[in-house]
């Protein structure tokens, strides 16, 4: 497997993506790992709750399908320049979050220019994340993704959607999206805890078969934005 760096270009601003070309050949972690990130958000939400999730995501990434990513994940704000140099990042959290207006500027131009967003609704985060991902996009809507879209046809098949990790308020899991001349640069968790299914199975103790459910279904995710946009 090799990484190859991409620049794409969107108002000025450059994005280095991670391109990921599958081949027979085996590639080290020292070889050029890609990072992925975790935000922190203002607003006194816990940003940084699901401890283990990502670094389990990672391992069974780089396990499974020989993926190259940094066994760690890195912490991101929104404002911050350092943004445009991950191909994905993580949100999630249980309360709320504010975005600034240069934030969510910042965000915009970073999902413009070919990055992807990651939003897991831990519980609680739903009316939160929906009102200050207006300030970022005030164009779009979050609409459903349609079960045929390639985020859920990648390694892993989810002919139905996302699977169930947690139940909450008795609702289905929903993969929602916000779509961009077509591109989907943002995709939304809900009712899901699909981050939960992630983390060390002493945390939640979580059948099995669910958190292998929940990693495949993560790692569908990072394969498209590793490899889609």
């Amino acid at each position: 497997m090799i990484f190859i760096s991409k620049w794409h270009k969107n108002g000025g601003v450059k994005l280095l993506l991670w391109l990921v070309l599958f081949t027979y050949a085996p590639c080290s972690l020292a070889q050029s790992s890609v990072k992925i990130a975790k935000m922190k958000y203002a607003g006194g939400g816990d940003w940084y709750c699901n401890k283990t999730s990502l670094g389990n995501l990672i391992k069974f990434c780089n396990s499974n399908l020989d993926m190259n990513i940094f066994p760690e994940e890195d912490i991101v704000e929104p404002g911050s320049p350092e943004l445009f140099t991950y191909p994905f990042v993580h949100l999630t959290g249980h309360g709320n979050v504010v975005f600034s207006d240069a934030e969510a500027k910042n965000l915009r131009k970073y999902l413009l220019a070919g990055g992807f967003l990651h939003i897991d609704d831990n519980y609680g985060l739903d009316k939160f994340i929906r009102r200050e991902m207006k300030k970022v996009f005030p164009e779009l809507n979050f609409v459903e993704v349609p079960f045929s879209h390639p985020i859920y046809h990648k390694k892993y098949q989810f002919s139905e959607g996302l699977p169930k990790v947690h139940e909450h308020d008795g609702k289905a899991a929903q993969g929602f999206g916000l779509f961009w001349e077509g591109r989907l640069l943002c995709f939304y968790s809900y009712e899901c805890d699909l981050g939960n299914g992630w983390e060390d199975q002493s945390v939640y103790n979580d059948p099995e078969k669910i958190r292998q459910q929940a990693l495949r279904m993560g790692a569908n995710l990072l394969s498209f934005a590793l490899t889609d946009l």
